[in-house]
C-alpha cells in the first residue's frame, strides 16, 4: 500500500490531518521521541499531544504489520494459482487482520480434515449437487459416489455435508455476521468446575455467573480467565445458538426439499463443531486484549500519579523502615539524598527500649540537623509514628510523613542498590529509599520495576510486554515533564531522558565523576558517544543549576536561545535582567519573533518558562495524619475518618485508614452521582474523608464511602492540570 494511503487512513481514523500525521511519522523516523515532539515541535505537529503522538505510531505500527501479512497471504494465494483480480481486490481492501484471515481462510494450507479426506474420496461434485438444493433425491445422487473409497450412500452424504460444513464455516459473509452477532449478544458464562468448591473459594464470585461480554468489565474478566487458569472455573462465550444458525441457515438454505435438509444438516455440524469454537477462540482473544489495553491504562494512570507525586525537595531527612522485633532502621540523609548514617532503635516490644530510643532519635536530629521524618508504611508503621510524634521537640518544625513502602525490598536487594551501597545490608537500602521517596519520588521509584510498586489490576494476568513498553512510556513521559538535574541524577534517571538510554546515562555519570559537574549545556557535547542527534533530544530536558546562562537551568532548548537573547537585546538587557523582571517580559510582543522554525506555541512556552525558570510541575507535599485508630478492632461502623487512597482500579479505590487493612471505596460509593470512572474523581495520594460502611473481619474487608462526607484539602487538582501538562 502506499505510504500515502497509510497517512490517509490514520488521519481519518484519528480525526487528524493529513500533515499531522506525515510530519509525525517523518519525525518518529528520524529517530525524535514523543516527549522531544511534544514540547519542542509543536509547529511541526499541529500541537499534537503525547497521547496523539503515540496513536499516530500505534496505528502505523499496526498498518505495517497489516501490510506485511497481505504480502504473505498474495504470495501464498498466488503459489497455489488461485488468485484472481476480484480476490486480489477484496484482499487489498481488507483494512482488519481479521477481515484479511478471513479471505485467506479458504486457502490457508491445513493438515487432514474431515472435509479434506471426503474431497480425496471425491465427494466434492456431491457436496456441489446439494448446494444447489435442486429437485432431486441424494440418495440416488450419492450413489453414483460409491465404490471403493466409499462403502455405501450414507457414507457418501456425510462426507458430502463435511465438505459443506468446511465451507460455510470459511465463508467471509457467515464469519462476518457471526462477528457482529457476537459483539452485540455474546454472553460469558462462567461455572464452577465440580469438586472444587473448598479450593476455589477465592472465585466464589464466579461459581454460577454470566452477564453480556459487551458490559463485562476488564477486572471481572480477567479474574475469571485467572479462575479458569488455576482449575477453579469453567468459562464459555457463545450468543444466542438460535440466532446464530438463522443467520447461517439464511445464506445456506435456499430449499425446501431433501437436498435443502442434507445442507441445513451440515451448517448444524459446522456451527456447533467449527464456527463456534473458532468464534469464542477469536472473542476470548479480543476480550482479552480489551481487557487487558483497560487493565495496563489503569495501571499507566496510576504510576503517572505516584510518579508526579509532590517531592518534598531539598531537606535533611531522617528515614525510618519502621519494625518491632527486629527493631527500626533509621538513616539520616543530607539534602541531595547522600546517606550519612544509619542506625537502629527498638522502641516498641518485645524489647521496649523507649529512653534509649528516645535519646537516640533526638541526638540523631540535633547531629544532622534533620529537616522532615519519612516513615514506611509497613509492620509497626503508626506505632513508629506515634512514638516519633510523642518525642519530637516542641515547636522543633520538623514534618513527619507516611511513605509507601511498596517496591522497597525489591530495590533494597537488586543490583542497582549493591551497587549504591556495596557496603550496606538490606535493611539499610530499604530505609534510604523510605527517605529519598520522600524528597523525590520520581528520582528514587524509577530505580525499581514498575510492576513491583504495587498499584495495578490483575498485573500479572495481563499481556506483559505490552505492559512493560507502556509503564516505560509513563516513566519517560513523567521524567521529561518534570526534568533532570544533570549533576546529581543517577544513572536510571538519566535512562529515561527523551534521546540518552542506559549507555549515554553512564557516560553522562562518568564523565561528572572525572571532569568534575557540567557547568553549562553545550558541555555535554564532549561526553563520550553524545553526537548531534542525542543532544537536541536530550539538552532541553537536561537541566544546571548555577550555570553561567540561566536558561541552562530551564526547560528553554539551546535551539531557541537565540531567540531569548534577540529579546533580552531589544529591550537592552541580560537574559537573567529578562527572567527577574515581569514588567520586562510584559513588553515583548512575541509575535515579532516569529520564524518558519518557531511560531506562537513555541514562543508562548519559552515566555512561560521565563516567568518559572525551570519549574516543577508537580504540586506541594501536604503533611497528613490518621485518626487515633490502629487496628482493624479500632474500626466500628458508621465512623468518619481521614484517608490516602493508595490504588485505583476500575471498581473503586483503595483508601489506607491507618490499620495496616486498607479499605475499599466502591465506585458506587464515590460520590452522590453515577461515576463510571474512578480515576475522574480520586487521585493517587490524595487525602480524603471517608465513612466506614462495613468491618469483615474474617475476610479482612472494610468497605467505606465518600458519600456525603467532605474531602481534606487536597492537591488532586493541581495533579490533574500537572499530568496534562
Amino acid at each position: 500500500m502506499d505510504p500515502s494511503a497509510h497517512i490517509r487512513t490514520i488521519a481519518q481514523k484519528l480525526q487528524l490531518h493529513d500533515w499531522q500525521v506525515e510530519n509525525t511519522l517523518r519525525l518518529l523516523d528520524d529517530g525524535a521521541t514523543i516527549p522531544f515532539i511534544s514540547r519542542y515541535r509543536k509547529e511541526v505537529t499541529g500541537s499534537l499531544n503525547e497521547v496523539q503522538l503515540a496513536e499516530i505510531r500505534d496505528e502505523y505500527e499496526r498498518l505495517k504489520e497489516l501490510e506485511k501479512r497481505r504480502e504473505a497471504v498474495i504470495k501464498s494465494i498466488e503459489e497455489q494459482e488461485k488468485m484472481t483480480p476480484e480476490l486480489l481486490t477484496r484482499i487489498n481492501a481488507a483494512l482488519t487482520m481479521s477481515q484479511l484471515e478471513d479471505l485467506y481462510l479458504p486457502y490457508r494450507p491445513k493438515r487432514k480434515t474431515r472435509a479434506s479426506v471426503a474431497r480425496d474420496k471425491g465427494l466434492e461434485p456431491l457436496a456441489h449437487w446439494l448446494l444447489a438444493q435442486k429437485p432431486g433425491d441424494p440418495e440416488t445422487e450419492a450413489e453414483k459416489y460409491v465404490g471403493d473409497a466409499v462403502e455405501n450412500t450414507t457414507a457418501a452424504l456425510a462426507g458430502a455435508r463435511d465438505i459443506i460444513a468446511e465451507m460455510v464455516s470459511e465463508n467471509e459473509q457467515v464469519r462476518g455476521a457471526l462477528r457482529r452477532l457476537y459483539d452485540r449478544d455474546a454472553v460469558i458464562t462462567s461455572k464452577l468446575v465440580k469438586g472444587k468448591e473448598q479450593e476455589g473459594v477465592k472465585f466464589s464470585d464466579y461459581f454460577d455467573w454470566s452477564e453480556p461480554l459487551r458490559r463485562c468489565p476488564s477486572h471481572r474478566l480477567l479474574a475469571m480467565r485467572r479462575g479458569e487458569e488455576e482449575g477453579f472455573l469453567r468459562l464459555t462465550i457463545i450468543p444466542s445458538e438460535e440466532e446464530a444458525l438463522s443467520l447461517i441457515e439464511k445464506q445456506f438454505v435456499k430449499g425446501n426439499n431433501e437436498a435443502a435438509r442434507q445442507v441445513k444438516e451440515a451448517v448444524t455440524d459446522s456451527w456447533s463443531r467449527l464456527l463456534a469454537p473458532s468464534m469464542e477462540t477469536e472473542f476470548r482473544k479480543t476480550s482479552k486484549d480489551k481487557a487487558d489495553e483497560e487493565a495496563i491504562r489503569v495501571f499507566a494512570e496510576n504510576l503517572r500519579q505516584l510518579l508526579l507525586a509532590p517531592p518534598l525537595g531539598e531537606k535533611s531527612v531522617m528515614g525510618i523502615d519502621p519494625g518491632q522485633r527486629t527493631g527500626c532502621k533509621i538513616v539520616c540523609l543530607d539534602r541531595q539524598g547522600a546517606l550519612l548514617h544509619n542506625d537502629v532503635i527498638y522502641p516498641h516490644p518485645p524489647q521496649n527500649e523507649t529512653a534509649r530510643s528516645v535519646s537516640k532519635l533526638l541526638a540523631l536530629i540535633d547531629q544532622y540537623g534533620i529537616e522532615a521524618v519519612a516513615i514506611g508504611n509497613g509492620t509497626a508503621s503508626r506505632e513508629t509514628e506515634q512514638f516519633v510524634r510523642t518525642y519530637l521537640p516542641a515547636g522543633s518544625g520538623i514534618k513527619i510523613f507516611v511513605v509507601s513502602e511498596a517496591g522497597a525490598s525489591v530495590y533494597s536487594a537488586s543490583k542497582t542498590a549493591r551497587d549504591e551501597f556495596p557496603d550496606h545490608d538490606v535493611t539499610v537500602r530499604g530505609a534510604v529509599s523510605i527517605g529519598r521517596r520522600l524528597m523525590d519520588p520520581l528520582a528514587e521509584l524509577v530505580k525499581i520495576d514498575p510492576k513491583s510498586i504495587g498499584v495495578g489490576q490483575y498485573q500479572h494476568d495481563v499481556d506483559q510486554a505490552r505492559l512493560q513498553a507502556s509503564l516505560d512510556e509513563v516513566v519517560m513521559s513523567c521524567v521529561n515533564a518534570v526534568g533532570v538535574e544533570v549533576n546529581t541524577a543517577s544513572p536510571h534517571l538519566l535512562t529515561y531522558v527523551s534521546g540518552i538510554g542506559p549507555k549515554m546515562a553512564q557516560n553522562i555519570v562518568d564523565h561528572r565523576t572525572e571532569k568534575g559537574p557540567f557547568r553549562s549545556r553545550a558541555g555535554l557535547m564532549n561526553v563520550k558517544r553524545m553526537g548531534e542527534k542525542a543532544f537536541e533530544q536530550a539538552a532541553g530536558f537536561l537541566r544546571i543549576r548555577g550555570a553561567a546562562n540561566p536558561l541552562d537551568a530551564s526547560a528553554v532548548h539551546p535551539e531557541s536561545y537565540h531567540i531569548v537573547e534577540k529579546m533580552a537585546a531589544d529591550l537592552g538587557c541580560s537574559v537573567t535582567d529578562l527572567i527577574k523582571d515581569e514588567n520586562k517580559r510584559k513588553a515583548i510582543r512575541i509575535e515579532k519573533y516569529v520564524t518558519p522554525e518557531a511560531g506562537l506555541p513555541t514562543l508562548k512556552d519559552i515566555m512561560q518558562e521565563l516567568a518559572r525558570p525551570g519549574r516543577d510541575p508537580r504540586s506541594a507535599i501536604q503533611e497528613f495524619s490518621f485518626a487515633d485508630i490502629h487496628s482493624m478492632e479500632d474500626v466500628k461502623e458508621g465512623m468518619i475518618v481521614p484517608g490516602i487512597v493508595t490504588n485505583i482500579t476500575k471498581f473503586g479505590a483503595f483508601v489506607d485508614i491507618g490499620v495496616k487493612q486498607d479499605g475499599l471505596v466502591h465506585v458506587s460509593q464515590m460520590a452522590d452521582r453515577y461515576v463510571d470512572d474512578p480515576a475522574k474523581v480520586v487521585k493517587l495520594h490524595q487525602h480524603v474523608t471517608v465513612r466506614v460502611l462495613s468491618v469483615d473481619h474474617a475476610r479482612k474487608r472494610i468497605q467505606l464511602s465518600m458519600k456525603g462526607v467532605g474531602s481534606h484539602q487536597s492537591a488532586a487538582g493541581r495533579n490533574r492540570s500537572a499530568n496534562q501538562k
